[in-house]
């Protein structure tokens, strides 16, 4: 956000919002409510992160009078956390409360804006809290029973004329702090996984509840060295609570998070096993270890090596790629081979010799690829 799009008072409280806030928050729509400065942006849509979906609120400042504390304006499905905040407010003792923060604005310090909307969103939790336990459903009433002491867990209450009411928890998984276990990972924010349970409600009784319906989310920069979609759900078993359910999911992803975290020195000694063939690498990953390029040359034809790495390395070989430093196409780029994966391979073989297949492999796949380069129509 720059002083040129919006107030230098308000650009400041959206820069420090987008930049300290502990959880994903975005600007999805910027335009300005101002007659007399059409051209300078006053009112923002925010997108926050919350039970491992978003809510969007509008935040409206006032371009004429940058000083002056902003509005906010909740989405339409959240009608009456309005109402929930104004009883809230009417409680002694609540210093926090966001109305507080409005009549206390200091429009000069930078953070009023992200402590406002922090404590919007913890407001937010506990009307959806509420909004649950008020549910005339039996079971999701013990469900809750079971994990109340259960450290952040969040919820939500859905329901509209064309969708059915249901529950969705967002269940933090793993006491674990992952950012810690990689050695210089540029991660900004905490890097976690969820378990995302949806419960129908279900106003009758039923003997034999159905299974919610279960998902693994995780944050987005965790799949550099751990894929979700890999991790196979233990089966809910008939008359299971997710009191019992979440030691079982718990004890399986800890131990493929922490093999996850020990494959990156795989990865780092299979990258020194190359180097020892091809000569030092241009360019690696140095933290996550999930990519190198090489310089190689058969003959007087010189080429690059691409080696893309998955986090599921050694069962899963890697992608070659080679590109000449000699031949363009008609656009002037350099020519490219398609991804390269038919070659010598086994998990089992020790790294000094996954290197040395490869290397051998290429001898041979070069001069395929120099014949490939110059064929007429890559040239023009």
């Amino acid at each position: 956000m720059s002083p040129e799009t919006a107030p230098p008072l308000i650009a400041a409280q959206l820069n420090y919002l987008l930049s300290h806030f502990p959880l994903v928050v975005k600007i999805e729509n910027k335009w300005s409510g101002s007659k007399y400065y059409p051209g300078i942006l006053d009112r923002f849509t925010l997108v926050i992160s919350y039970c491992l979906d978003v809510i969007k609120w509008d935040i409206i400042f006032d371009a004429e009078s940058p000083m002056a504390a902003p509005d906010v304006i909740f989405g339409p499905d959240d009608e009456n956390f309005q109402q929930f905040l104004v009883l809230r407010g009417e409680e002694e003792g609540d210093t926090k409360s966001p109305k507080n923060f409005l009549n206390d604005w200091n429009s000069r310090d930078p953070t009023q804006l992200m402590l406002l909307i922090q404590e919007l969103r913890d407001q937010y939790m506990s009307f959806q809290k509420k909004r649950v336990a008020e549910v005339d459903d039996d079971r999701l009433k013990f469900e809750i029973s079971t994990i109340v002491a259960r450290e952040g867990i969040e919820m939500h209450m859905s329901s509209g004329v064309d969708k059915p009411e249901e529950v969705k928890f967002s269940v933090p998984l793993l006491d674990m702090n992952i950012n810690k276990m990689v050695p210089g990972c540029p991660w900004k924010h905490k890097q976690k996984i969820y378990l995302q349970v949806i419960y129908p409600v279900e106003k009758k009784y039923v003997s034999t509840p159905s299974a919610p319906r279960l998902k693994l989310v995780s944050t987005t920069e965790l799949k550099s060295i751990f894929s979700i979609d890999d991790v196979k759900l233990p089966t809910w078993l008939n008359g299971m609570c997710m009191a019992e359910y979440l030691p079982h999911l718990e004890e399986s992803l800890e131990n493929q998070v922490l093999e996850a975290v020990s494959l990156i020195d795989v990865r780092r000694r299979f990258i020194e096993a190359l180097a020892l063939q091809f000569g030092r690498p241009l360019e690696a990953d140095p933290v996550f270890c999930r990519k190198a390029t090489f310089l190689a040359a058969s003959g007087v034809f010189t080429f690059l090596v691409h080696v893309l790495i998955s986090t599921q390395f050694p069962k899963q070989q890697p992608e070659l790629m080679l590109q000449s430093s000699q031949h363009f196409n008609s656009q002037g780029a350099p020519i490219k081979s398609l991804f390269l994966t038919e070659y010598p391979w086994s998990p089992r073989w020790e790294i000094p010799l996954m290197a040395e297949r490869i290397c051998d492999y290429l001898t041979d796949e070069a001069l395929n690829f120099k014949r490939y380069c110059n064929e007429p129509q890559l040239q023009h």
